[in-house]
């Protein structure tokens, strides 16, 4: 079995949280969208290297994270609140639970809407739930048009099932409806790169080489992955 070959106590870059060797924070341009993405992030998860929450955040261009964290005797609630809306924007609740994903709202430079904002939980499904049910009046919420047969491409987690995602290929699946083909070829790389690199710092080398084998990355950014390799 495979290990870490992170030392413990040893440097981790602090937007990715992983060692200076395996970050690929600035491989691959940033992703341009013209939806509004926010990911409210449970605080269990809002520390962990392999957070795909986090990825988002770093790699879509006004990307913005929210911790939530559930109110106690020494802290107030804190995560989403109806002052991080864009004016004029329509909000998306990203949920299994939800209604259809409809047609985003087209933004308008002079009309009265200015386009969609999309909010993704990131946690587990439990964590989900009750962080839906904190920001559910804020917004619409919705879910994935009819999900793929192809698992997911997550493997630095044991999944629920094979077709359950993570909130990074979520947000892939968001704009493939949207029909923003472009950005979701972008952030695909930029998650491809992610649960490599991780796979890699883990000591899981011949996971990482299999995950490559199928990855867009080797046709699409092969300079990112020369820079990796020559650390």
């Amino acid at each position: 079995m495979g290990r870490s070959v992170v030392r413990a106590g040893a440097a981790r870059c602090p937007r990715c949280s992983l060692p200076p060797r395996w970050c690929t924070c600035d491989l691959l341009p940033p992703v341009e969208t013209q939806l509004a993405v926010h990911v409210l992030i449970h605080r269990g998860e809002h520390c962990k290297p392999s957070s795909t929450g986090r990825l988002i955040v770093r790699a879509v261009a006004g990307a913005a994270c929210h911790v939530f964290q559930r109110a106690t005797r020494f802290h107030p609630a804190a995560g989403f609140a109806a002052d991080s809306l864009e004016p004029g924007r329509e909000l998306w609740i990203l949920h299994p639970g939800g209604d259809p994903m409809p047609e985003p709202v087209a933004a308008t430079a002079g009309g009265q809407y200015t386009g969609t904002t999309v909010l993704l939980l990131d946690g587990t499904w439990r964590q989900a739930g009750e962080m839906l049910r904190s920001v559910e009046a804020l917004g619409r919420c919705v879910r994935l048009p009819d999900a793929s047969s192809e698992p997911g491409r997550y493997w630095l987690r044991d999944q629920p099932g094979p077709t359950q995602l993570s909130t990074a290929e979520a947000l892939l699946g968001v704009l493939r409806g949207a029909g923003e083909l472009d950005a979701e070829g972008r952030l695909r790389l930029h998650f491809e790169l992610h649960v490599y690199a991780t796979l890699l710092a883990r000591g899981r080398r011949e996971m990482a080489e299999r995950y490559l084998g199928h990855s867009p990355l080797l046709a699409e950014a092969p300079d990112a992955l020369a820079v990796l390799h020559a650390r």
